[in-house]
């Protein structure tokens, strides 16, 4: 999987890669080549005294070395652009399918989750990357020439290198096996850790109404530990890799030491060639350990690759229109032709059989007991999600035909938990339109009852907001995402029970001004508070997903049980009346 990331996405930067492994390629052979330079310094110009070969051949090894210097800069150079630019690349690629996702499949995956794989798991793939381009390329080129390069010095004393080799190998393998699932296991468990964090910061208020800091600060303890846990006995094995290594190379040293005494005292092999042979020794075991340090990133990686080709190859149950539809003849008529929908592996779907007309210039009503399916139908309409049966019709088009762009200005949506994005009011108040003009936002804010407390407010339209609106009211962040909808001016406006933080004084008079506001438009409205729907041209009464009424308030409280269950248990029967 790994792999198959990196060539997907390394594509656009072949040339630069190229040129990366030429530098790499190029110092090595220079970093190969100095020992035997030396050799030759020690031969045949310290043991004979000729001090103008030392002179000529220190001369050549300055300018190699130079050489070298340059082509490791560069390498090192192109490494760390083309390794930033994947980085790049994979988060604006995930950022982009996330962003294609319908709240089943942010759902499946979860906030945290989705967060882990953008930043950390991207991180990790990264710097693999880096890893790689600096120092994995030079490696097999610097291993294979220095045994080369050694067996041209001594063929009998190479044979040193025959153990060596294979045994630093077979133990690097048997560590790196036991590191790939500890590594799978640390992100699933930073995962959790991520969780846990953003729900304390989101449920803060919570936690200090119910008096429930210690309880929350256990539950981070223990998935801290987890974490812990994981991450240290990776830890061990990776600090177990080192010294294994080292031992296995200062054994080697010492071998090469004796065996070379014996070679230069019967006459087999010079000092120089010696010193030359335990360069290249140390060559090929810096290699090995440069493909050592490369192998403990590998399996954490490789982890991560999986995890975010994961994300890149789940396809959004909302699916772009081949042909969308780009313009619609009428001006917001909506309708419902017996739509259905069902989560996958669900055994009762959540909406069956809807039938629902709602034309421009009425009021429509939905209102049903808790979890029969309210917030779903209006989630069907701008295509939160599809619908399973049926259809959904905007102006005679199905909505899984229209093109994105022009469905999301046809349709606003003032969705149950309304959110505020970190900045000011109004950068928060031209979401629908970027284009709008103070004027404007401040009647949008005017209709929705906000431009009272906005005013109030130190800079007004210009007052900071927080992430989440969390330095508003819930009431006044109700408001403000009302007005933001406002703002866009759509043809259809859903409102999923977008009133139930405001008292009955603003409730009402936001109502008499939304009716005048959107007196030509199409507006339905998903409501728990039925003083805020009996005045609607239609109320539709959903009941276990299915409609059981349909008619005015006066019409359902004499005809519909179900719905006179629900009025009688917030009104009186006087007040219903």
């Amino acid at each position: 999987m790994l792999i198959r990331l990196l060539r997907a996405h390394l594509r656009p930067y072949r040339k630069p890669i190229a040129l990366l492994v030429a530098l790499q390629f190029l110092q090595t052979c220079a970093s190969l080549y100095l020992p035997t330079l030396n050799a030759d310094i020690i031969d045949d110009g310290v043991v004979k005294g000729d001090s103008g070969h030392i002179l000529r051949f220190g001369a050549v090894m300055i300018g190699i070395s130079l050489a070298q210097v340059v082509c490791n800069i560069g390498a090192v150079y192109y490494g760390a652009r083309t390794a930033s630019a994947l980085g790049r690349d994979l988060r604006g690629a995930v950022f982009g399918r996330v962003q294609s996702f319908s709240a089943r499949e942010v759902g499946a995956f979860g906030a945290p989750s989705l967060i882990t794989r953008t930043t950390n798991d991207v991180q990790q793939v990264q710097m693999l990357a880096l890893m790689s381009f600096t120092l994995m390329v030079s490696a097999p080129i610097m291993c294979v020439g220095g045994i080369v390069m050694a067996l041209g010095l001594d063929v009998p004393l190479s044979g040193v290198l025959v153990g060596v080799v294979p045994v630093l190998a077979v133990c690097v393998t048997l560590i790196v096996r036991r590191l790939r699932p500890l590594f799978r296991s640390m992100q699933v468990r930073l995962d959790t850790v991520n969780r846990v964090l953003r729900e304390q910061i989101t449920g803060n208020r919570v936690i200090r109404a119910f008096v429930r800091d210690e309880y929350e600060q256990q539950r981070f303890r223990r998935a801290n530990a987890e974490l812990t846990e994981v991450a240290l006995g990776a830890g061990n094995l990776l600090a177990l890799m080192f010294p294994v290594v080292m031992t296995v190379v200062n054994l080697s040293s010492i071998a090469v030491v004796w065996f070379g005494a014996h070679r230069i005292e019967s006459g087999g092999m010079q000092i120089g060639d010696l010193t030359a042979f335990l360069a290249y020794l140390m060559q090929i075991v810096m290699s090995v350990m440069m493909a050592t340090f490369m192998f403990m990133m590998v399996p954490r990686a490789e982890v991560c690759a999986e995890r975010i080709q994961e994300v890149l190859d789940t396809g959004s149950s909302v699916v772009p229109p081949a042909a969308p539809v780009t313009e619609l003849r009428r001006r917001g008529y909506l309708e419902l032709r017996g739509t259905g929908f069902r989560y996958p592996g669900a055994e009762e779907p959540v909406l069956r059989g809807i039938d629902l007309t709602a034309r421009p210039g009425e009021t429509t009503a939905v209102i049903g007991s808790t979890g029969s399916g309210k917030s779903t139908l209006l989630g069907l309409v701008p295509r939160l999600f599809d619908a399973t049966d049926g259809e959904v019709l905007v102006d005679g088009v199905d909505v899984r035909t229209v093109d994105p762009a022009l469905l999301a200005r046809v349709v606003g949506l003032v969705p149950q938990k309304p959110y505020l994005f970190a900045g000011t009011v109004a950068s928060n108040l031209r979401y629908g339109d970027p284009d709008a003009s103070d004027e404007r936002l401040w009647r949008a804010l005017e209709v929705a009852q906000a431009r009272e407390f906005v005013e109030r407010l130190e800079g007004g339209l210009d007052a900071p907001v927080a992430q989440g609106g969390t330095n508003v009211s819930g009431g006044q962040r109700q408001r403000l995402a009302i007005a933001r909808t406002l703002v866009q001016r759509p043809e259809i406006y859903l409102f999923d029970d977008s009133f139930s933080a405001l008292d009955y004084a603003t409730d009402a008079a936001l109502r008499a001004e939304l009716g005048r506001e959107t007196a030509d438009a199409t507006v339905v409205i998903v409501a728990q508070r039925v003083a805020t729907i009996r005045d609607a041209d239609r109320i539709i009464v959903l009941d276990g997903g299915r409609v059981v009424g349909s008619g005015r308030h006066e019409e359902l409280m004499a005809e519909n049980e179900t719905y006179r269950e629900i009025v009688l248990s917030q009104l009186t029967e006087a007040e219903a009346a």
